[in-house]
């Protein structure tokens, strides 16, 4: 009788444990991620940040399902930081200038630093982010940044000198707008989406953005002449970021692939930086459009008058307490370094 009694209460054990191991592997739901961004799906940017989702549902084994909001259908580009921190989306992909004054030591990557290479800016605001990692994106976990540039003027007439700019209205905003006020034109600030419309009625007489937006957004259709000053080769700052506390409730483990996988990502776009931009500057080559080179000495004249946008970033950056002149001098080496 005993050895019975014994016999049925093993078999309940074994069956107790059965459901609980059962039990807990069903209690291991799906991590379920919405991925919120303004690109539209079909582009370069929107496919490569679809690809970077389904990445990651491989490398976990789909224990991570990400949905993906492209074309600004969650939010807008504005919205976006505010949207992740608020749990609107888990994660969301914007530009730091669309928030002026929020990221006051990252403004460092959109002045005009004489950006070159196409590549050049993601790899620069990520070596920024990993020496500095500033306390303005604290309140996110960074999955990665991307920079894009050199920023350069694409004018309905011909521009070979400063007298030339003299009271022309140009498509420009943040730090693109203090570039064109500098060189004694007047910015006007209107998206990007907004510039074809606004050139073809003449409200703007040029832009100032990369060579794939002008490109892609039809702008070459609306101007004849591309203005290369490396004086005034200013970059455009864009983040990815998640909301911490979705962050923080993600396993150790799942964390470690997304982080490995973010690693490797910094050199996927900044090689869609550089196809983005080599295909735009072929694009606008082939309609027969002009590519004017700024002359040493006129490019010099123009490099006079960046300096004060440097020198007024350092003084903001340490009025705020912000190390401003090691944040810029550290772009500055490694440009030399680096931006061949």
């Amino acid at each position: 009788m005993k050895k019975r009694v014994l016999g049925i209460f093993a078999i309940v054990c074994f069956f107790s444990c059965a459901l609980f191991v059962l039990t807990g592997h069903a209690a291991e739901k799906v991590i379920t991620l919405r991925f919120a961004h303004f690109s539209p799906a079909n582009n370069m940017e929107g496919k490569l940040m679809q690809e970077w989702a389904n990445e990651v549902e491989k490398r976990t084994n789909n224990r991570v399902k990400i949905t993906v909001y492209p074309g600004g259908t969650l939010m807008g580009m504005d919205q976006m930081y505010d949207g992740v921190t608020k749990e609107v989306a888990d994660i969301g992909y914007s530009i730091f200038s669309y928030h002026r004054g929020r990221f006051p030591l990252t403004e460092v990557i959109d002045l005009p630093l004489g950006y070159k290479n196409f590549s050049t800016p993601t790899k620069l605001v990520n070596a920024y982010y990993k020496k500095f990692k500033p306390k303005e994106m604290d309140d996110v976990k960074v999955l990665f940044l991307e920079g894009y540039g050199p920023g350069l003027l694409h004018s309905r007439k011909s521009v070979t000198r400063l007298e030339d700019l003299k009271g022309m209205k140009i498509r420009a905003h943040g730090v693109s707008g203090r570039i064109v006020t500098a060189l004694g034109a007047a910015p006007v600030g209107i998206p990007i989406t907004d510039t074809y419309d606004a050139m073809s009625k003449g409200i703007v007489e040029g832009a100032l953005f990369g060579w794939g937006g002008a490109f892609n957004y039809n702008i070459g259709d609306v101007t004849k002449f591309h203005i290369t000053a490396p004086a005034i080769g200013y970059g455009t700052a864009f983040y990815t970021v998640m909301n911490k506390d979705k962050w923080n409730s993600i396993p150790p483990d799942i964390q470690s692939i997304i982080d490995k996988l973010d690693e490797e990502w910094v050199n996927k776009v900044a090689q869609k930086w550089y196809d983005w931009d080599s295909a735009g500057k072929a694009g606008l080559e082939k309609k027969g459009n002009k590519v004017i080179y700024i002359s040493k000495e006129e490019n010099d004249r123009w490099a006079v008058l960046m300096k004060p946008i440097l020198d007024d970033y350092v003084k903001a950056a340490k009025a705020k307490g912000l190390p401003g002149d090691e944040a810029l001098k550290f772009c500055q080496d490694y440009l030399k370094a680096n931006d061949k």
